[in-house]
């Protein structure tokens, strides 16, 4: 299968960007370049355009088409963690950045892709990994953690009310026989859920289990707010840090890492000034999040739940001061 990116909020995206043409610009979640290729395509002969992804296939599909685009001398892919982009960064010999992008989503190469193990719509083997070198796998978890781990992701992961009924499905029927396909899954989940109880917004049994364990087979909450905070760190003056989450857990921790960024003092809001002397270092751009067009919607439906939330790095407090003295 060809490895495609259909770009959520992509208009969204560039505008709060604000891309300069000798800028350099991160896409931390580079997939099948669709946000890239845009972004490449507002930049000049100055500019640089860095992509990160974990999955190896991304990095080729991507690479090819940035080639076409004839930006192969002035886009550098890297097969990483974003979560790890300050170090990833600092090794290619980047220092600083003008804007960076992170699309939390999976993408829609991985979703289609059926041997990926992505979707409950398919019968494929249970993997799950945006990179395949890992050892652990959806396999792993399904079938070798306990039932009060499994309980824990599919609640904490997923938000599934029916957490425990799900977990001891699960293990009843791995004692007599693994689970090794996403069929297998879907069946002890729709087992474990009584048909009365199903949700009434016609969203599939299994989609919060799939989402607690992709999320817990790739790791993507845990590192998430010390990653923005990174980013915001390699941000110059002015330049700007786009987050599109796709769930509420995702969204929440990108809320209140901008929010913390924006506002962090921890005086007592009864005092007259600041004394804990901690400044503010992004401005929010965005005090609530973007969602997408009606029309976006009708072309593209994975985009209902998208958000974007975005921030502006600021001057350091003391810029002036240090300006003003030559320092």
């Amino acid at each position: 299968m060809e490895f495609h990116h259909r770009p959520v909020l992509l208009g969204e995206c560039l505008e709060g960007l604000n891309i300069h043409p000798d800028g350099t610009y991160l896409d931390c979640t580079l997939g099948g370049a669709g946000h890239s290729a845009e972004i490449f395509r507002r930049l000049g002969a100055g500019g640089t355009l860095v992509g990160i992804d974990r999955d190896a296939d991304a990095i080729a599909a991507a690479t090819a088409r940035m080639a076409k685009l004839g930006g192969a001398a002035r886009f550098l892919p890297i097969h990483g963690n974003f979560h790890d982009a300050k170090a990833l960064l600092a090794a290619a010999g980047v220092a600083r950045l003008d804007g960076a992008l992170a699309d939390l989503g999976v993408s829609s190469y991985q979703l289609d892709a059926r041997e990926r193990g992505f979707s409950y719509h398919d019968d494929a083997p249970l993997d799950m990994r945006m990179d395949r070198a890992q050892p652990l796998d959806a396999r792993a978890i399904v079938n070798e953690w306990s039932e009060d781990a499994l309980t824990k992701i599919l609640r904490d992961y997923g938000e599934e009310k029916w957490a425990r009924q799900i977990a001891r499905v699960v293990c009843d029927r791995r004692r007599r026989a693994p689970i090794e396909r996403t069929s297998q899954l879907v069946d002890a989940i729709d087992a474990a859920i009584p048909k009365k109880f199903r949700a009434r917004d016609g969203s599939h049994p299994a989609r919060r289990t799939f989402q607690a364990l992709r999320i817990a087979v790739n790791d993507e909450l845990q590192p998430l707010e010390p990653a923005l905070r990174d980013l915001t760190d390699m941000l110059a003056p002015g330049g700007r840090l786009c987050v599109i989450a796709f769930h509420s857990l995702e969204d929440r921790i990108v809320k209140n890492a901008f929010r913390d960024m924006a506002d962090p003092c921890v005086c007592p809001k009864n005092l007259p000034v600041c004394v804990c002397g901690r400044k503010p270092t992004v401005r929010l751009v965005t005090r609530k999040p973007i969602t997408a067009s009606e029309a976006e919607l009708g072309e593209n439906p994975r985009a209902r739940s998208a958000t974007l939330r975005i921030v502006e790095k600021l001057l350091p407090p003391d810029a002036g001061e240090r300006a003003a003295a030559g320092t």
